[in-house]
């Protein structure tokens, strides 16, 4: 891992200094291994070429002006933001467990594509994958686990009943575009790695 920390650090030093903007989206079920593989990413980065934005509850108003807002939150120049969940919630959970319309959905289905082309920001879309049987455990072990119990919540339990339903959503999302890179988190470590590689060979690419 040293060697891809290093690279990893040079690639966001470049980044700093011409002033790019970059938007590293992590999607995944509940229990995929966000938080945890950003933390790998971002290890060793300088303070001052990246930031990490955390998922969060949104508001009333960010709910009714849903991309608008998300705007708002995007990357500055010379900038590497890490997205902990971001605005494909409203492609994922949302209309999964009833907390957007389906007139909300549609209307972002719709639109997110032109929206991420007017933002002037490289955005790289990865999508932290487990099976139903691993998430099922993930979770449990978490809400049993005296150092992550505070992750755990009523939506774990409906997240796991709701497996299928949030397939078809992914598959809806997917369909809208061929830039998501799927990172296999059966086994974490290995998860964590591959993810720091497609980090680093998106943004060589950028």
């Amino acid at each position: 891992m040293r060697d891809l920390w290093i690279e990893l650090n040079q690639l966001a030093e470049a980044i700093h200094a011409e002033g790019k903007r970059v938007a590293v989206v992590l999607e995944g079920r509940d229990g995929a291994g966000k938080s945890g593989t950003i933390r790998e990413l971002t290890r060793y980065l300088p303070p001052y070429a990246h930031s990490v934005m955390r998922s969060f509850m949104p508001t009333k108003t960010m709910m009714k002006h849903w991309l608008s807002e998300w705007e708002k939150l995007m990357p500055r120049k010379g900038e590497i933001r890490f997205f902990d969940r971001s605005w494909y919630s409203r492609a994922l959970l949302q209309p999964v467990m009833g907390w957007c319309s389906q007139k909300q959905y549609d209307r972002f289905m719709h639109d997110v594509l032109a929206w991420e082309q007017s933002q002037d920001v490289t955005i790289i879309k990865i999508w932290l994958s487990v099976d139903e049987t691993k998430q099922k455990t993930l979770l449990e072990r978490r809400a049993n686990d005296p150092l992550r119990y505070w992750k755990h919540s009523p939506n774990d339990a409906l997240a796991v009943g709701k497996f299928d339903e949030l397939t078809i959503k992914k598959d809806a999302m997917f369909a809208l575009s061929n830039d998501w890179q799927i990172v296999d988190m059966a086994d974490k470590d290995q998860g964590r790695l591959s993810a720091v590689e497609t980090v680093i060979n998106s943004l060589k690419g950028a």
